[in-house]
């Protein structure tokens, strides 16, 4: 089944499940310094605007990307980007660094994607946690996107729900339902709530 910030221009990507880092930042209060590429020149807001669109459609094209996954991304004004995130296959840590160099304006990718390491006993848990989420009859509308919206990341026990959901009270299900899988050591709720505005 196939699933799934110095940049200065916010765009809709919260129900798709990659989202840009300046995004995360900006709730943070941290801001990136400015750098210039390597001619010396900063990039222009539009050239950042379409640089991290291709960057997003990349990502969400990736052949394994998928709701074990959590991708996020930041461009910066001198053309790098530096990929986040964590991910079930190596090969999906690679693939993302290779189709987003091949984005034009691109001048160099950092790549601190987090391979998970493998383990019976995180598959089964990625396993319940998506049947105990996606079966809910609140939640089951998030799985019939391409990219499920709820990404359940899973390392040593330890559950984390990434991406955005509607409301409020779908993020605290998602929270519940997770907590009732047996074998989960905690959860962290990272969900965002994009009510459309």
């Amino acid at each position: 089944m196939k699933v799934a910030h110095s940049f200065t221009v916010l765009l809709v990507t919260a129900l798709l499940g990659i989202v840009p880092l300046h995004a995360q930042n900006a709730a943070s209060g941290t801001q990136a310094s400015p750098s210039s590429n390597a001619q010396g020149q900063k990039l222009s807001p539009a050239s950042l605007e379409r640089i991290s669109r291709e960057v997003r459609h990349e990502l969400l094209l990736l052949p394994y990307y998928g709701v074990f996954d959590n991708l996020a991304y930041k461009v910066n004004d001198d053309g790098s980007v530096v990929l986040e995130g964590q991910v079930v296959r190596p090969t999906t840590k690679s693939d993302a660094q290779n189709v987003v160099k091949r984005v034009e304006g691109v001048e160099k990718v950092i790549n601190n994607i987090d391979v998970l390491p493998p383990s019976p006993n995180d598959d089964r848990i990625r396993r319940d946690v998506y049947r105990s989420i996606y079966g809910h009859n609140v939640l089951s509308q998030y799985a019939l996107r391409a990219v499920p919206t709820i990404h359940i990341i899973v390392k040593n026990g330890n559950v984390t729900l990434e991406g955005a959901v509607a409301r409020q009270m779908d993020k605290q299900i998602a929270e519940m339902q997770a907590k009732s899988v047996g074998g989960v050591f905690s959860v962290t709720n990272n969900l965002r709530v994009d009510n459309g505005s």
